[in-house]
C-alpha cells in the first residue's frame, strides 16, 4: 500500500512497519538495480516520484530571475574592483568583495534549483541538494578570510591614511547601489514562498547597507578630507561580512551534523503529536533532520495503546497529516507497535 510520504506498508511476523520505499528486493537479480549507472534515470523499483521536485521545468521563472540578478552582481562588483583600484579606495574594493559574496550565495540559490530537477538514483536517494550545503559552508570559511584581509588593510590604512578620489569613489558606490536595488526587484515576489531565494535576497539587503557606507563615506571624504573615513567603512563593511558568514557557517554546520532545524523543536513535536493522537502514548527515536532548505526527515518509533485494534493505517495517517501540515515535513519512516497492557 503506498503512501504519499513516499514509504510503504509492510507486515511481517513482528508489528506493523512503515518503512521507506523502494526496499529493491531484486537487487541480486539484476546487474543495474534501480539507477546504480547514474545515467539510469528510472524511477528506482517502482518509487512513486514526487513530480513538483523532479521536475526538469521546476522553478523555471526563478531560475531566470536568479540567471539575471547574477549578471546584473557581477558586472556591478567588476566595476567597483576596477573603481576601487583606480580611486585607490579600500571601502570599494572591500564591497566588491561582499558582492562577491552575494553573486555566490545567487549562483548557490540557482544552483540548488539545478539539482532539484535531477532524479535520484538507487545510491543518491535525496538526490543532491547538500551540495548547496558543503557549498555554502566553504563560501562562510573563505569569506572568514576575506574579511581578514579588508581588516588587514584597513589597519593599514588608519597608521598610514592615502589620498583618495572621492568623486569617483562615490560614482562608482552609487552604481553598486542602484544595482542591488535592481536585484531586490527582480527578486520581488519569489522571496515569498521560496526560503532558498529569501536567504540571497537577505544577502541583497546586507549588501544595500554596505553600499549606503560607501556613499556615506565618499560624501564625507568629499567635504571633509577626512580619509579615515574610508578604512573605518572598511571595518564596518567587514563587521557585516562577518556577521553574515557566521549565520551561513552555523545554518550550514547544523545540517550537515544533523542537527533537528530550529523551528521543529524535538520536544514540541512529541508533545504536539500525543496532544493531536491520544491513542499515541509514547514517542522514541526520533529524529527531526534538514536534508536542505524546506526539505526535512522524519523517522521515529511510536507506541499506541494496547487496547486498539492491529490496522495502524489511521494513526499513521494523522502523524503525517501533522506533520505536513504544521512543520512542513512531508518525507517520514514510521514503526508503531503496541504499548506492554502494564505499562
Amino acid at each position: 500500500m503506498k503512501r504519499n510520504s513516499n514509504s510503504i506498508l509492510k507486515k511481517g511476523a513482528g508489528p506493523l512497519t512503515l518503512y521507506r520505499e523502494c526496499e529493491m528486493l531484486h537487487n541480486h537479480k539484476n546487474n543495474d538495480p534501480c539507477g546504480d549507472n547514474d545515467s539510469d534515470s528510472r524511477p528506482c523499483g517502482g518509487q512513486e516520484i514526487h513530480q513538483h521536485v523532479w521536475d526538469s521545468g521546476y522553478k523555471r521563472s526563478e531560475r531566470g530571475k536568479l540567471l539575471l540578478s547574477m549578471g546584473v552582481t557581477g558586472l556591478i562588483m567588476a566595476v567597483e574592483v576596477i573603481g576601487g583600484i583606480v580611486s585607490g579606495s579600500i571601502a570599494l574594493l572591500s564591497d566588491a568583495g561582499h558582492m562577491f559574496t552575494h553573486l555566490f550565495a545567487l549562483f548557490i540559490s540557482y544552483l540548488a534549483i539545478r539539482m532539484a530537477s535531477v532524479k535520484p538514483s538507487m545510491y543518491r536517494t535525496f538526490g543532491l541538494y547538500r551540495v548547496e550545503v558543503i557549498a555554502s559552508l566553504v563560501n562562510a570559511l573563505f569569506l572568514f578570510g576575506v574579511t581578514v584581509l579588508i581588516v588587514y588593510e584597513s589597519v593599514k590604512r588608519i597608521i598610514s591614511p592615502q589620498e583618495i578620489a572621492s568623486v569617483e569613489m562615490l560614482v562608482v558606490a552609487v552604481i553598486g547601489l542602484i544595482a542591488n536595488i535592481i536585484t531586490l526587484i527582480i527578486l520581488e515576489g519569489s522571496h515569498h514562498h521560496d526560503r532558498n531565494i529569501k536567504a540571497a535576497v537577505m544577502h541583497m539587503v546586507a549588501d544595500l547597507l554596505s553600499s549606503v557606507a560607501v556613499v556615506i563615506g565618499a560624501i564625507i571624504i568629499h567635504y571633509t578630507k577626512w580619509m579615515l573615513i574610508d578604512p573605518l567603512a572598511g571595518i564596518l563593511i567587514s563587521i557585516l561580512i562577518v556577521f553574515w558568514s557566521w549565520n551561513l557557517f552555523r545554518d550550514a554546520m547544523r545540517v550537515l551534523l544533523e542537527i533537528a532545524p530550529s523551528h521543529i523543536p524535538p520536544n514540541e513535536v512529541r508533545v504536539l503529536l500525543k496532544q493531536n493522537d491520544p491513542r499515541i502514548k509514547a514517542i522514541n527515536d526520533m529524529h527531526i533532520v534538514e536534508i536542505t532548505s524546506g526539505m526535512y526527515n522524519f523517522s521515529a518509533h511510536i507506541e499506541v495503546s494496547h487496547d486498539i485494534s492491529d490496522d495502524y493505517e489511521d494513526i499513521i495517517r494523522n502523524v503525517n497529516s501533522f506533520l505536513k501540515t504544521r512543520y512542513a515535513i512531508s518525507h517520514t519512516t514510521i514503526q508503531v507497535t503496541k504499548q506492554h497492557p502494564e505499562q
